[in-house]
């Protein structure tokens, strides 16, 4: 297997990885209110958060910037409060989710994402003189995890509106709920390492 496969499966791997599913959670957030019919602006949102993460992952493994882990793994979950909660709100008050907000949300998120994954692909880069091709591999098995568990979303979304029959409405506040519930408890978890 050569290099670039090695860490384009480390990616994909790195993004599926059910121990550290708080990224699967943030896609949740992040598109679980959409239909399938609206892939496109789902792909647009998914590409929105790769460019983020991907600077930042560039800045820190080249050792750019560096900020205490204990920081970004509080950071995470908080980011996927925000989008959980600003779903409820749009749901609540019968709006669309603003386009140029969930963008900018998923560039900004991203850049923490990016900070959080930089100390796994960091740990695993050692001492290898280019990371170039490496961060780039990497990236790329990322946003095709990434598009891999979206598009299992979609699907799930499409099966529960279409053949369960379930409220669009109802299903994207089931969908924020739990996942507004679940990252509030991993953040609570979070914050004694804050303190130390």
């Amino acid at each position: 297997m050569n290099d670039f496969n090695l860490w384009f499966i480390t990616g994909i791997e790195h993004i599926a990885d059910l121990q550290g599913y708080d990224h699967i959670l943030f896609l949740l957030a992040l598109c679980g209110v959409y239909e399938i019919k609206q892939w496109k602006n789902v792909l647009v949102l998914i590409t929105a958060f790769t460019i983020g993460h991907s600077i930042t992952l560039a800045l820190s493994v080249t050792n750019a910037f560096s900020i205490n882990s204990a920081i970004i793994e509080f950071l995470i979950p908080i980011t996927i409060i925000l989008t959980a909660s600003y779903n409820l709100y749009t749901n609540y008050k019968n709006k669309q989710n603003n386009p140029t907000i969930n963008y900018g949300a998923a560039v900004f998120f991203g850049f923490i994402h990016g900070m959080g994954f930089s100390y796994l692909l960091k740990s695993l880069l050692g001492k290898t003189e280019s990371i170039l091709s490496p961060l780039f591999a990497f990236n790329v098995g990322l946003e095709a995890g990434q598009i891999i568990i979206v598009a299992s979303i979609l699907i799930i979304s499409l099966f529960l509106t279409s053949v369960l029959k379930i409220n669009p409405k109802l299903k994207n506040n089931f969908i924020s709920l739990a996942v507004l519930i679940i990252a509030s408890i991993m953040a609570f978890e979070r914050l004694p390492a804050l303190t130390n």
